[in-house]
């Protein structure tokens, strides 16, 4: 019997296509006593990890020169919204490089969509009359 029988897991909605080298800020929502509130947390996603469970990624940042990572569930109902900032070119699969970077170098370059530079129409010189 296979465990994927048993436990469906449900995806949340709100998260979209991620890949790794992609700047993120995500909208979490903490509760503090009786009260709710959306938590913003910015970075870069270093780990994806995919599963029967439905998944995981990791997003890293830096924090008052402090590293900070947070691991977030695919299918966790605390992830309100998920906004993808940059799209980073990378080779790597996992990119526990970036760790032992300081902010200069672990800065990486953006990745160009193909289908960005055939949707700029190039104007065509009107003939002067």
């Amino acid at each position: 019997m296979d465990v994927r029988e048993l436990v469906k897991p449900e995806m949340n909605p709100n998260i979209p296509q991620l890949s790794p080298g992609d700047t993120v800020r995500l909208s979490l929502k903490t509760v503090e006593g009786d009260k709710e509130r959306l938590q913003h947390f910015q970075g870069l996603v270093i780990r994806m990890r995919k599963g029967v469970d439905g998944g995981s990624f990791t997003v890293r940042r830096v924090s008052y020169g402090i590293g900070v990572e947070r691991t977030f569930p695919f299918q966790s109902r605390s992830v309100q919204n998920v906004e993808v900032l940059r799209h980073g070119q990378v080779r790597r699969a996992k990119l526990y490089y970036i760790r032992r970077l300081s902010a200069k170098q672990a800065r990486l370059k953006e990745r160009r969509e193909k289908a960005k530079e055939q949707a700029v129409p190039q104007q065509e010189a009107s003939p002067s009359e």
